[in-house]
């Protein structure tokens, strides 16, 4: 193997890697040895099949795999003997008039990151704005959480159920006189007015009394979700066992221990960290975007253009996805298109963020452990289905590019907290109305490299500030970002949201 440099200029590299042809025959010969056992052909004993025979049977598909694998091979050994650290995967390429039994040529083109000094983490200082929780403030969560918890109790039988009442009833779903499966329950609670049921089930209940017996006729929705049921008309045969009307919920003991809890005073603790972990997010973004200008301000060097052109990609990407879901798409559009340098400037700022957060924990000995990792495979693999979720973890550990985007937003939170660690913090109480307008203004105002985000931006542009999820590895781009730039609400957005939990089934006559 020859190797020639054939560009060196700022980031940019390019060789000429020349593989002889006897090199590669011999690998060919190499290979056909090793299968040349297993090879079967009538006439021949097993494993006595002339190599000859062999490399005429299997001579072609031997050299496909000797040249990929030598290519791979020689890449390799390229980014060692130079001590390359490769920005992004390298383009390479076999010239077009190779053949076989000829010399192998392969270029070689790539972006080396930049030589970065670790950056000095002394002499940091922030601002922590934390937005106190009153008694006021619970007291209006807890009365949330009982008009969200109503009870109901029995009226008398002479009531007429009218709306906001709860009936207690048995029923029988049929099509064309015949019963249908998940049309039949039995105590089954319904709020008229709720909308629980398909259309026209509820309303048909007005005016019932307790003990009563009717039968009403609905349709079911076209788009409805059992095929067998879409559009078609049934009867439902109907029992009304009890009438039940609303009942004040009253915040005390007995309600706190209906909740499962020991007291009130417990209840009320609960939700008081419910309270402050809502502006959590929003605290730890604005301290996050403060330390990020920091080290912005500080430091101009050099980014590879392929990584802020992916970096770009992936915005710009979002800001398209976010402009066709606005009420005037060709308008959001033609702004986002004006504003497209600025863009562009963003993911610049996002990458020399990135790549300075990499090279403080490298520095600094921060690590994503092999447990935490584990979790985080897990956590991925659990939206596949069921039956794709193995394979998704066996191509995380066999592709390091993968993991190393997986394992990206951890390491970045851990840089950021390890910053956070070191830093001067001063603390100062706000509302979470100046907490939000504290973090507009630094969306606005915080400096960017190349150019300047205006500060009047339309929502996709205020995510774009901050910086990308940097990585141990320098030559691993970081995973695509779970947090939507283009929504002002992501930039409070710290963690992925909790996945749903599936809805029990219900009997057919819900929705």
């Amino acid at each position: 193997m020859h190797t020639k440099q054939t560009a060196n200029e700022g980031l940019k590299r390019a060789y000429l890697i020349t593989i002889p042809a006897g090199d590669l025959a011999a690998k060919i010969d190499s290979e056909i040895k090793k299968i040349a056992p297993q090879v079967r052909m009538p006439g021949f004993r097993p494993g006595k099949v002339p190599a000859n025979l062999v490399k005429k049977m299997h001579g072609e598909a031997l050299h496909a795999q000797v040249v990929n694998d030598t290519i791979r091979e020689s890449v390799d050994q390229l980014v060692r003997d130079e001590a390359l650290r490769p920005a992004m995967q390298p383009e390479v390429g076999l010239n077009d008039d190779y053949e076989q039994g000829k010399d192998a040529q392969i270029s070689v083109s790539l972006e080396v990151l930049p030589a970065i000094d670790a950056p000095g983490i002394d002499g940091l200082k922030l601002e922590r704005l934390v937005v106190p929780v009153t008694d006021a403030q619970i007291d209006e969560a807890l009365a949330g959480i009982a008009g969200s918890n109503k009870s109901y109790k029995d009226a008398p039988k002479t009531k007429k159920a009218a709306e906001g009442d709860q009936l207690i009833i048995d029923f029988v779903g049929k099509l064309d006189g015949v019963e249908f499966d998940g049309g039949k329950a039995e105590d089954a609670a319904l709020v008229i007015g709720s909308g629980t049921f398909i259309p026209g089930f509820e309303e048909q209940l007005v005016g019932v009394k307790t003990g009563a017996e009717t039968t009403i006729t609905v349709t079911f929705p076209e788009a409805y979700q059992a095929a067998h049921l879409a559009g078609k008309e049934a009867t439902f045969d109907i029992t009304v066992k009890a009438v039940k009307i609303e009942t004040e919920t009253v915040v005390d003991e007995d309600f706190a221990k209906s909740l499962g809890l020991d007291s009130l005073d417990k209840l009320k603790e609960i939700m008081k960290a419910q309270l402050e972990q809502q502006t959590a997010g929003l605290t730890r973004t604005q301290m996050k975007r403060q330390l990020l200008d920091q080290l912005a301000a500080g430091h101009s060097f050099e980014v590879p253009a392929t990584m802020v052109e992916a970096e770009f990609a992936q915005i710009w990407q979002q800001l398209q996805q976010e402009a066709s879901r606005d009420e005037d798409p060709a308008g959001a559009l033609k702004q986002i298109q004006d504003e497209k340098d600025e863009y562009r400037g963003i993911a610049e700022r996002r990458v020399r963020l990135g790549l300075l957060l990499s090279e403080i924990g490298q520095a600094n000995g921060v690590e994503v452990t092999g447990q935490e990792m584990s979790m985080l495979i897990q956590q991925a693999a659990m939206q596949y289905r069921t039956e794709d979720r193995e394979r998704f973890v066996q191509f995380i550990q066999s592709d390091p590019m993968a993991a190393a985007q997986l394992r990206a937003p951890l390491y970045e939170d851990k840089v950021v907290d390890f910053l956070f660690d070191k830093a001067e913090v001063t603390e100062r109480e706000v509302t979470v109305e100046e907490l939000q307008a504290a973090i507009e203004a630094e969306e606005g105002a915080a400096p960017a490299p190349a150019k300047k985000a205006p500060a009047k931006k339309k929502a996709p542009a205020k995510k774009a500030e901050e910086a990308p999820a940097a990585e141990e590895k320098p030559a691993a781009k970081k995973a695509p970002a779970k947090k939507a730039p283009a929504k002002k609400e992501a930039a409070a957005a710290e963690e992925k949201p909790a996945a749903k939990k599936a809805p029990a089934k219900k009997a057919a006559a819900k929705k």
